[in-house]
């Protein structure tokens, strides 16, 4: 019988820009965050936290949401979408 691990979203957030040779890993519920100055890290922290405050909030967990409801959560915390034109990986239809 084969075993497999159940899929589930995860946020993930990458810092760039460390300059003091750190290795900074955070690992939270829906999220994964490597990387980044001190400050970087700290702000992506702050900001995956606050996204989980909002999930339940709502009533809902990562797997639960639509990716219409992540970008409105992420818009609300001040998250910036990476593609400018807010496509979505589900077939490229683009947001109002």
């Amino acid at each position: 019988m084969k075993n497999y691990r159940k899929l589930r979203k995860t946020l993930l957030g990458l810092g760039f820009d460390c300059d003091d040779g750190r290795k900074r890993i955070t690992l939270g519920d829906n999220f994964r965050l490597y990387g980044g100055s001190k400050t970087t890290h700290e702000t992506m922290k702050e900001k995956a936290v606050r996204f989980n405050e909002l999930l339940k909030k709502h009533g809902k967990t990562l797997d639960e949401v639509s990716v219409e409801e992540v970008y409105d959560i992420a818009h609300k915390i001040g998250l910036k979408p990476v593609n400018e034109k807010k496509e979505d990986r589900n077939g490229g239809a683009q947001r109002n």
